[in-house]
């Protein structure tokens, strides 16, 4: 059976690991690669919608990705204990009239034994913010290590 390793249980080090692999894939925008460390039911609450597999969770980041323009996301590990990762998230982007945004949320995940993630559950609040307001700045994809994190930038 294939892992996506750091696999449970979680240390603070495999699960800040983990957090940052997911940051990374997040951050190429690029459905189909990120769908790939989901299980192939996982159970998600993202907002108001509720996808479950990995095709709808594919079919759902393509819609978000289209709205959301020039997205650049920042994951900190919260916690973890055994198969759970709990995460606190801030990502900006703009729409298509160009207004900016910062949304804001946690995330809890659930792993199987392999290392993929069977359930993900997210809160998230977001709020327009002027093109000055911007803190992340980082060429579109991965964050670059010098670049600070969430608490750095007192978010």
């Amino acid at each position: 059976m294939e892992t996506k390793p750091p696999i449970p249980p979680f240390t603070k080090e495999t699960a800040t690991h983990k957090v940052r692999m997911a940051e990374d894939a997040w951050n190429t925008r690029d459905p189909d690669r990120v769908v790939l460390v989901y299980t192939e039911d996982t159970r998600w609450r993202n907002r108001v919608e509720f996808p479950i597999g990995r095709e709808q969770v594919r079919e759902f980041l393509v819609r978000k990705w289209a709205k959301e323009l020039d997205y650049r996301l920042i994951k900190e590990l919260w916690g973890c204990s055994g198969d759970r990762i709990a995460v606190r998230f801030a990502y900006e982007y703009h729409d298509d009239s160009s207004q900016w945004f910062r949304a804001y949320g946690n995330e809890n995940w659930e792993f199987n034994e392999f290392g993929f993630m069977m359930r993900r559950f997210a809160s998230i609040n977001e709020l327009p913010i002027k093109e000055t307001e911007r803190k992340f700045f980082w060429p579109i994809g991965r964050r670059p290590d010098e670049h600070l994190g969430l608490s750095d930038l007192g978010l």
